[in-house]
């Protein structure tokens, strides 16, 4: 299955960026550039293999960057899963049939046919979608580029169970994911987007880069791919060692090992070819396909550092994940694997899944009983009944109940329902519509944290006949004090953090210095990032640098770019020492931390130079561009970026809102108006682009539509204490000077640091000659910033 998020924006994980400097805007307003990044959630068996088809061009366009000029020699090292069928005849086949090795390939007639033949058509919004198969070839129909319905020769198939997907060819070297997708088990069609009702021209649709295979589907469904994206061309060249996730994508080449074994094999000598992956690397190694991140080298193979080659998104402030770590949006499995204690004890993904079919090694409650059997001084003991109080029923094929005690089980005699361990520690959510997937958290229902914040807990998600006031009920009963346990501290902490709630730090500070779980750590560092200019939290994070954990560091680094400035020298020195770091995850992260203060030809300049231009085909590549040439003082080239990003992805608000940014500083305000306009008609309730649309108007002298849209932004978000204080500037040169005071007032109110507002109010009281009141607005500027010299200055010169 492609791995697109099958969601309209954004385009890929998170990236902190560079802040644009502020910008006057006419009475003390201020444009300030708010950049939040993303970076992007058979045939032949050997040698350099195009995917799917070869372009000759590919060999003249290697000059250009990224494209790694070692291709030729590193795909000759791979020798191809049919070489290691005639030693490994048992586990070729278990591999053989499994998602791994079903992962891609061509369209076959005995197992495709009958999806197209006879021909059908489905309804999925407004379109209409056709299936036919015409003269041995697999066709769909559907709403393509031209906006009409358009006829395409199927050429590759995504998948296997419980959906399959396809490839069609495009200009360019491209080959597209459709949205149509067949269900094998209900021999039925449908749209993977479900009832959304994407159009040509939108990042999301079928025909746009959202569902690209060469950035998106490529490199998780066939082995050690070079993407291969011409930027100069806008083409793709993409090549890979062998279609499908084949035994190398695991294994690593093994044409040397498949040469010594025929010279030397019944020798009884060691295969020096071989090596075997820690236990780390192994995960690692999962992690590469089953983990929502960001590409930095497009070249990660076996027994390599996953940060090495990878930013990981984890649980930070948006709402990718809960705030418990269970998995919300197409997260994967690998991050909320990594927040769990089973992977802070050393588990790993084979001690439950075959290495070759990928299938779990036992049924139901006997997998996880092999370590929670009281054998085991790291897994405690489960009893599954008088743990879950629920029973474990066994049916026959027939549906006859047998048995309610697990421990009566025979293999191949039943199936668990209600007392299954997953169904309560691994909730399953559907994603692509048909595909059932586990959390692989291990987290605890907890239905308190569901009252606090709406985080589902496993109980109401069976039953959902029940409230969640039910559900505490029963947990309070059945598990009492052992439910107030540090995973749902935690879990507060964190809903805390998002909420921007002041106290929320402290508890974030104590986990990032104390808790024993790397990742958490690491999750509390990216959330302090909205403290990282108070002393305390600043003082935590440059400790947290010295982290052994290469996660935690990243977060600190990213926590603590925005604060490297001049007037910290401190962290600017600390993020250069991160240049040098081990991992090259770390090292990217402070490169683009210190912005301009980077030597680009430094190494880990060139690597973040690589990284840049890896993501380029993409819309959010090109705001990354954006942002690194405008940190570089060259606002042109950034403009020119973020204009190719905007044409990519007309309908993201924030693509728009960030190019607006740039055309302001190019003095183009009225072409920033438009962009905000536009972001503002794409989300009408977001009270940010308001009230930069109402900066850009003042900037025109447009003082009616400069109140107006402060005041949409207000009733937006009556908490906007910026706009509450540019409302009262504005409002004070209109001539209405009493509500002017009252806006000030509000501002002061929303942000009680911020000795600006009371200045202000204290400039207008003392024009209107209400001096005494003027004088204890200035002194309230004092009691906040006691080195607020305005303030300070009026005071000496009030009568």
């Amino acid at each position: 299955m492609s791995r697109s998020r099958h969601k309209a924006r954004p385009s890929g994980p998170p990236l902190r960026g560079w802040r644009g400097g502020p910008r006057a805007f006419g009475v003390g307003l201020a444009l300030v550039a708010m950049m939040a990044l993303v970076v992007l959630w058979a045939g032949s068996r050997s040698g350099s293999t195009p995917g799917p088809e070869r372009d000759e061009k590919a060999p003249a366009a290697r000059a250009g960057k990224p494209f790694l000029d070692d291709e030729r020699t590193v795909f000759a090292q791979y020798g191809g899963s049919e070489s290691c069928r005639k030693c490994h005849e048992d586990q070729y086949h278990a591999w053989n049939t499994s998602h791994h090795g079903l992962a891609e390939r061509p369209v076959e007639p005995a197992s495709d046919r009958v999806a197209f033949d006879p021909g059908r058509s489905f309804r999925h919004g407004t379109q209409t979608t056709q299936l036919r198969w015409i003269n041995g070839v697999a066709e769909v129909t559907s709403l393509g580029l031209s906006g009409k319905p358009e006829a395409q020769a199927v050429a590759r198939v995504i998948g296997n169970d419980p959906l399959r997907q396809f490839l069609v060819r495009f200009p360019g070297g491209r080959h597209q994911a459709l949205e149509a997708s067949y269900d094998p088990r209900s021999n039925a069609w449908f749209n993977v987007y479900g009832s959304e009702d994407r159009r040509p021209g939108e990042w999301g649709h079928w025909t746009g880069r959202g569902m690209n295979w060469n950035n998106m589907c490529a490199g998780c469904h066939n082995t050690r791919v070079r993407k291969n994206y011409d930027a100069a061309g806008d083409r793709y060249h993409t090549t890979m060692a062998e279609p499908t996730v084949g035994c190398e994508a695991c294994h690593g080449p093994l044409l040397a090992h498949n040469a010594w074994q025929q010279q030397f094999g019944d020798s009884g000598r060691k295969d020096p070819t071989v090596s075997k992956l820690t236990r780390a690397r192994l995960v690692d190694n999962c992690g590469f396909c089953h983990a929502r991140r960001g590409e930095l080298t497009g070249d990660f193979k076996p027994g390599d550092d996953f940060l090495d080659h990878m930013r990981l998104t984890i649980v930070d402030g948006s709402e990718t994940y809960y705030p418990d770590g269970q998995v919300r949006e197409e997260d994967y499995e690998y991050t909320a694997f990594l927040g769990s204690r089973m992977s802070f004890r050393a588990v790993h993904c084979l001690d439950c899944h075959n290495p070759h079919s990928a299938k779990i090694i036992l049924p139901g409650n006997w997998l996880c009983l092999r370590c929670h059997n009281g054998s085991r001084t790291n897994a405690p003991l489960i009893e599954p009944v008088s743990h879950s109080r629920h029973k474990v029923f066994g049916y026959d094929t027939n549906g006859v109940l047998l048995i309610s005690d697990l421990m009566a089980y025979q293999p191949g005699q039943i199936q668990e329902t209600g007392g299954e361990c997953v169904n309560c520690h691994m909730p399953q959510t559907v994603y692509m519509q048909r595909h059932w997937r586990h959390d692989h958290g291990f987290t605890i229902p907890d239905p308190l944290l569901t009252k606090q914040a709406g985080i589902p807990n496993a109980c109401n998600r069976c039953h959902q006949d029940k409230d969640t006031d039910w559900a505490l009920k029963y947990c309070d009963e059945w598990y009492g004090a052992k439910m107030d346990r540090p995973s749902r501290h935690r879990t507060q902490a964190i809903v805390a953090a998002r909420k921007g709630e002041p106290g929320a730090q402290i508890e974030l500070r104590g986990l990032l210095a104390t808790n024993d779980i790397p990742y958490w750590r690491a999750v509390a560092a990216g959330l302090l990032e909205s403290w990282a200019g108070e002393p305390p939290v600043r003082d935590a994070l440059l400790l947290g640098l010295s982290d052994t954990n290469a996660l935690v560091r990243t977060e600190c680094v990213r926590a603590l770019e925005q604060p490297a400035g001049a007037d910290v020298p401190d962290v600017v020195n600390a993020l250069r020492r991160k240049l040098d770091d081990p991992v090259r995850g770390v090292r990217v992260a402070a490169a683009w931390a210190l912005g301009s203060g980077l030597d680009p030809s430094s190494r880990a300049g060139t690597e973040l130079r690589h990284s840049l231009a890896l993501n380029a085909d993409q819309p959010a590549g090109q705001m990354q561009q954006g942002v690194f040439a405008l940190a570089r003082g060259d606002p042109q080239t950034a403009a020119g970026h973020y204009r190719k990003a905007v044409e990519w992805d007309p309908n993201s608000a924030g693509i728009r809102h960030d190019y607006a940014v740039v055309l302001s500083q190019l003095n183009r305000p009225q072409e920033a108006i438009e962009q905000l306009q536009a972001a503002c008609r794409l989300e009408p309730r977001n009270a940010e682009f308001q009230y930069k649309l109402a900066l850009g108007w003042n900037e025109l002298g447009q003082t009616g539509k400069t109140i107006e849209c402060l005041q949409t932004a207000i009733r937006l978000d009556p908490g906007h204490a910026r706009a509450w204080y540019n409302l009262g500037l504005a409002l004070n040169s209109s001539g209405r000077t009493e509500e002017a005071l009252q806006a000030l007032t509000r501002a002061e109110s929303a942000d009680g640091a911020d000795p600006r507002s009371p200045y202000a109010r204290a400039t207008i009281l003392a024009r209107l000659g209400r001096l005494a009141e003027a004088r204890r607005a200035a002194q309230r500027a004092l009691e906040i910033e006691p080195r607020f010299e305005p303030a300070r200055q009026m005071l000496r010169t009030l009568p």
